[in-house]
């Protein structure tokens, strides 16, 4: 999808772990995952079963109590860049939301002890269903999508405002098919890859910092006045 941009404010749609923090999910599992975890991610990367399948599964694995599972988010950092990008981005008039399969009590636990808030969140959700045991919801899922939360679906009206051009921010597989979907893609890991083997409209951001210089060019005047009533095609 490549549109024209004039002067347009752009929707960014940016995932989490992996990309604003480090992988929170994947760092849960590791601790206090049963056996069984690492087969459902290797199936998930294959294409074996969907995001859906995949964390359903392996949440249900986590042996822990909310207490061992406060302790350990409020160890999780994130990208010391970040908070700059939210406030350029909303200094711009673009919308920002966080779209990720992972654990919503993790974004919101996470993002609150760094003073970040007030941004909207897509996510799966996450239940305690006994002391110890775990289970997930998926509030933005949908039909015919395979993914725990959808996030093409958060490319579109009414999320997306119409006619705004889509910014991408992500790392991996989770990422890959919103970001066909969007005008630019600020990549990295193996979404980085994806975007290069596709040949879609990418930055290669390996941090906030470098995001923030991309995109400061990607909002510029000259940059708006310059690409007015053309198409977006620029390449790593």
């Amino acid at each position: 999808m490549r549109r024209p941009h004039g002067r347009a404010a752009w929707a960014v749609l940016c995932d989490f772990d992996g990309t604003i923090t480090i992988d929170v999910t994947d760092s849960l599992l590791l601790r206090f995952g049963r056996p069984g975890w690492e087969a459902l991610e290797e199936d998930w990367h294959a294409g074996r079963i969907g995001s859906r399948q995949c964390m359903a599964g392996q949440v249900a694995l986590l042996d822990c109590s909310r207490e061992e599972l406060d302790d350990h988010l409020a160890r999780a950092e994130v990208d010391p860049g970040f908070a700059g990008f939210v406030a350029a981005v909303g200094g711009s008039g673009a919308q920002l939301c966080i779209v990720s399969d992972g654990l919503d009590v993790a974004i919101d636990a996470v993002l609150r002890r760094h003073g970040i808030e007030e941004i909207p969140v897509y996510a799966s959700r996450l239940v305690q269903s006994g002391p110890r045991s775990w289970r997930l919801e998926f509030p933005h899922a949908r039909s015919g999508c395979d993914s725990a939360t959808c996030k093409c679906s958060l490319a579109l009206p009414p999320h997306a405002p119409p006619g705004c051009p889509v910014l991408v921010v992500g790392d991996g597989d989770s990422d890959a098919c919103v970001a066909a979907k969007a005008d630019m893609v600020f990549a990295r890991k193996r979404l980085l890859g994806h975007c290069e083997a596709a040949g879609l409209p990418h930055r290669r951001t390996n941090d906030f910092a470098a995001a923030l210089v991309e995109w400061h060019a990607l909002v510029a005047p000259s940059r708006a006045d310059s690409t007015e009533g053309t198409e977006e095609t620029l390449d790593a």
